[in-house]
């Protein structure tokens, strides 16, 4: 059996990629969310304007780099309880990039990487936003419209 974990982040640039934010959601609604310290000199206009204004909005989020890793393994393995291998979901390949950063390039064998960008419904997306009163641009809840919207392609869609 393998277990779903919907992920986001939001970062400073395309160019000066760093991590700000991360969300995970497990498909049965378990969530995760970090902000870690960023370099502010690397942050886009764009991120200034519609992800910086986020932050802080989450309790005890802030958590130092070097204590990324553990704090990720530890809810994932919460997760997994019955030993499953975890798929980590993302629709943006930068997003897992920033997963592996977090995780000191130390991926368990028991986590694997999935693409769900195929599999995102973009008017359900666009409904949890509406529907919740949700700002995008944050990791968590971007995490969360992921969870809602996906929906499972059949191999011969494919």
């Amino acid at each position: 059996m393998t277990r779903k974990i919907f992920i986001d982040t939001e970062f400073t640039d395309f160019l000066d990629c760093h991590l700000i934010s991360l969300g995970m959601v497990a498909e049965t609604g378990e969530e995760f969310y970090v902000e870690v310290p960023y370099p502010d000199a690397a942050c886009s206009v764009f991120v200034r304007e519609a992800v910086i204004p986020l932050l802080g909005s989450i309790e005890n989020a802030q958590c130092p780099f070097e204590e990324l890793r553990h704090r990720i393994l530890s809810w994932l393995n919460l997760i997994r309880n019955d030993g499953a291998t975890v798929a980590i979901c993302f629709d943006y390949q930068t997003d897992w990039d920033l997963f592996n950063d977090a995780m000191d390039y130390r991926i368990p064998d028991w986590c694997c990487p999935r693409s769900i960008a195929r599999n995102i419904n973009e008017l359900l997306r666009y409904s949890f936003y509406k529907k919740n009163s949700l700002p995008e641009h944050h990791a968590l809840h971007d995490a969360k419209a992921n969870r809602y919207a996906f929906c499972e392609r059949s191999t011969l869609a494919d």
